[in-house]
């Protein structure tokens, strides 16, 4: 058992002993791609998102040096028709990527000591084959004992984003990928499967892949593998009747990305998090690097910032995703910025609407903290401008408030011109932006079904927050009174009469000839 060659299966073992779900189906999947044309799978998601579990599940299941049938029987992969016929079957190279950078104190030669590290476990392993270089190895290694080799690479492209300004190293370390990868007397003749994992995906050379030969699953289009990007619905459900788990924190906190098919995925990492300790907060923003996300939201290019506002407020925002060339320094617009923080998971993406949206109040946070911390002082204003106006909208302040959301509609990071403000939709908007802060105390429902209708915007005190509930109705062209009329009218508040305390009832009305917004606030006690 070595550390690159026949590593084993201790790591899966530790991880069966901890918070564990079942992910093992997805072998099936790759036991379905080997040895055919599909056989090499690059995985990329965020930080924390399982991809090193993957990596140690792989190596347990597909290293023929141990023998892990105890650690599978009765797994979900033991169900499989081709859960034998790869079990333990195939030579182990299993590479971590970041070891090599953590073990160097500069990028000097590290592809050398990543290709020698490998090679000299070979050779003792085999010290009757030869081989002039690692492919030659891997060749006749294969050829002279009839079995594959299955390649593992964690953290693939640590190289790219640690050393994001050194080309030297990117080349030489896309060369060796591609000697193993895409040379197809290699490849064909000793690899039975690939399966690396990475936050980026593979970078991209104008349009094509430097690895073309891979099929890429990504977050936004992650496609066979999106149940296995995260916890599905049935995984939290699995999760709660085994620890004190609250779903609803759950889904607030950690929930937030959705693809097709599948519906809801939720941060593996920081729910485990909160199952073992019963906290709910930002265990995996904290992993990432601060001053990364902040570089970029300062650089505001292209009204960036603008975005991040909107999408705060609780509005999508479209992204063309096309141009980003999948790493972190060829970044040109707006786009390539928002596509980043996909793949980072500080945002998540509809791939029907092609617009990405801030997932879950752990990532809603992070954004509000770099902002507050920023150097945009008009974005900075707006956050500040939101705390005032949601003390002002309970103290009853009319004129202020009515002031507030006419300087959020005319402030220029908020994206919204007065020729687009049309309609009560863009009126919703931008209020929804106006009250960003109310996100820390407040949940927030548009639309609630409640008496004889529906209320434009709810917001209410999240559990402990002794604050009123916030009911806000908006018109056009009307007034501000016939709003809090229709609230009275139509009953809007009945729904909370189970509880004890105050509620905000808040008119606003937008008049499209004088380009004015006037505000009615009501307090009443249920």
């Amino acid at each position: 058992m070595g550390l690159y060659f026949s590593p084993g299966n201790k790591g899966f073992e530790s991880v069966l002993n901890g918070i564990y779900v079942d992910k093992t189906e997805m072998i099936e999947i790759i036991n379905r791609s080997l040895d055919t044309s599909d056989k090499l799978t690059c995985i990329s998601r965020p930080r924390r998102f399982g991809k090193t579990y993957t990596a140690k599940m792989l190596s347990a299941y597909y290293d023929m040096s141990c023998d892990s049938k105890a650690l599978f029987d009765g797994l979900k992969i033991s169900g499989s028709d081709t859960y034998l016929a790869h079990l333990n079957q195939y030579y182990v190279v299993s590479i971590d990527i970041t070891g090599f950078i953590s073990a160097k104190k500069d990028s000097d030669n590290i592809v050398d000591l990543i290709r020698e590290s490998v090679v000299s476990e070979l050779r003792a392993s085999f010290p009757d084959i030869t081989g002039n270089s690692l492919e030659e190895l891997l060749v006749n290694i294969s050829e002279s004992s009839g079995r594959k080799f299955f390649f593992i690479i964690d953290e693939w492209d640590a190289l790219f984003r640690e050393y994001q300004d050194d080309e030297e190293i990117h080349e030489e370390y896309i060369n060796f990928l591609r000697a193993i990868f895409k040379n197809g007397n290699v490849t064909d003749r000793s690899i039975v499967g690939a399966f690396m994992t990475g936050i980026l995906p593979i970078k991209k050379y104008g349009h094509q892949s430097a690895i073309s030969d891979f099929r890429e699953y990504t977050m936004i289009q992650p496609s066979l593998f999106s149940e296995f990007v995260g916890f599905t619905k049935k995984d939290i459900d699995y999760l709660a009747q085994h620890y004190s788990l609250n779903r609803a924190s759950v889904k607030k906190w950690y929930d937030g990305y959705s693809f097709p098919k599948v519906g809801e995925i939720y941060n593996p990492n920081s729910v485990c998090q909160a199952a073992r300790t019963g906290v709910y907060d930002t265990y995996w923003s904290k992993t990432e690097t601060f001053e990364a996300l902040l570089q970029y939201i300062n650089m505001d290019i292209e009204g960036l910032q603008a975005d991040i506002i909107q999408m705060l407020g609780g509005n999508d925002m479209p992204v063309d995703t096309s141009t980003f060339q999948n790493d972190m320094t060829s970044v040109h617009g707006k786009d390539d910025i928002l596509s980043l923080l996909i793949h980072l998971g500080y945002l998540a993406y509809d791939n029907e609407s092609q617009k990405a949206r801030i997932p879950n109040e752990e990532v809603r946070r992070e954004f509000v903290s770099t902002i507050r911390v920023g150097s945009h002082e008009t974005t900075n204003r707006i956050i500040r401008n939101s705390d005032q106006l949601l003390a002002d909208t309970i103290d009853g302040n009319e004129e202020a408030v009515a002031r507030a959301i006419e300087e959020a509609h005319d402030a220029g990071t908020l994206g919204v011109s007065p020729l687009f403000y049309n309609d009560e939709q863009a009126l919703r908007s931008v209020v929804k932006v106006a009250y960003i802060s109310a996100a820390n105390d407040f949940i927030k429902v548009e639309e609630l079904p409640s008496g004889r209708g529906y209320a434009d915007l709810v917001y209410i005190p999240k559990n402990g927050a002794a604050l009123p509930v916030l009911v806000i109705e908006l018109k056009k062209n009307d007034s501000a009174e016939g709003a809090i009329g229709q609230i009275k009218d139509k009953k809007y508040f009945k729904v909370f009469e189970g509880i004890k305390g105050d509620v905000i009832l808040c008119g606003i009305n937008y008049d499209a000839k004088t380009k004015k917004h006037e505000c009615k606030i009501e307090r009443i006690t249920l």
